[in-house]
């Protein structure tokens, strides 16, 4: 069975004044969880802080079907919790992204909702797990459903936790063989790091910690537009 090494990491950036993303790193439950609440919405950071919140409390089912429903229960009731919360502070919106990584012996299980994202490293190359829930072109303040009138796209989601009644996540299954790597990040790193140098980052075979600063190191350096949070998963023997 394979074992971890994890390393993860959250800071406001050079702009925001208001750190609205969270993280999770469970490695005794095979968990890890990057949570990005809406910039430009209220209580963006309450959003990301309790999906965080609820999944730290999980004691983890035996069986993995089990624990996935475990995780989609707790998803949907912190939906429902947000939507009632926006309607008692009478505001459209108190939302949130979510990105997951699940451990078990014969492969890895990446959910999301948003465009916060997972990343698998894997024979030398890097890819995106995930398929972001959005359209347009990423800006500086994600928003939720419709451009405004008279603009095309622009960092608009098309799904979010608190946005709708009724929430989904979207799963795939990665490998889990040791060697294996993962990053989930939040949009505050793929706006600052193209893909290509993610990429040559993981090449340089560096621990999760030190892949972490390294990612921190330059996407603080170029700016840091946005929040910035990141946690990077290995797969030991």
């Amino acid at each position: 069975m394979s074992r971890f090494l994890s390393a993860g990491r959250t800071d406001t950036g050079k702009v925001r004044h208001h750190n609205e993303d969270a993280l999770l790193m469970r490695d005794d439950i095979g968990l890890w969880v990057v949570a990005d609440g809406l910039g430009g919405h209220s209580a963006g950071d309450y959003a990301s802080g309790l999906i965080v919140e609820r999944l730290r409390s999980l004691q983890r089912a035996p069986e993995i079907c089990d624990f996935v429903e475990q995780i989609e229960d707790t998803i949907t009731q912190v939906n429902a919790d947000l939507r009632a919360a926006a309607y008692q502070r009478r505001v459209d919106l108190i939302g949130s992204t979510v990105v997951v990584l699940v451990h078990h012996q014969d492969y890895m299980l990446c959910g999301w909702i948003g465009d916060s994202r997972a990343y698998c490293y894997e024979d030398g190359r890097l890819r995106q797990a995930t398929r972001d829930h959005a359209h347009g072109a990423e800006d500086e303040v994600t928003q939720f459903g419709d451009a405004p009138a008279g603009q095309r796209g622009g960092g608009v989601l098309t799904r979010a936790l608190g946005a709708e009644d009724q929430v989904y996540v979207d799963w795939v299954v990665a490998s889990s063989r040791p060697g294996t790597q993962f990053l989930l990040c939040s949009d505050g790193v793929n706006k600052e790091i193209s893909d290509r140098e993610l990429e040559a980052e993981f090449r340089r075979d560096q621990s999760p910690a030190t892949l972490v600063g390294s990612i921190f190191e330059t996407a603080l350096a170029r700016g840091a537009r946005d929040n910035v949070t990141a946690v990077v998963v290995r797969l030991t023997e």
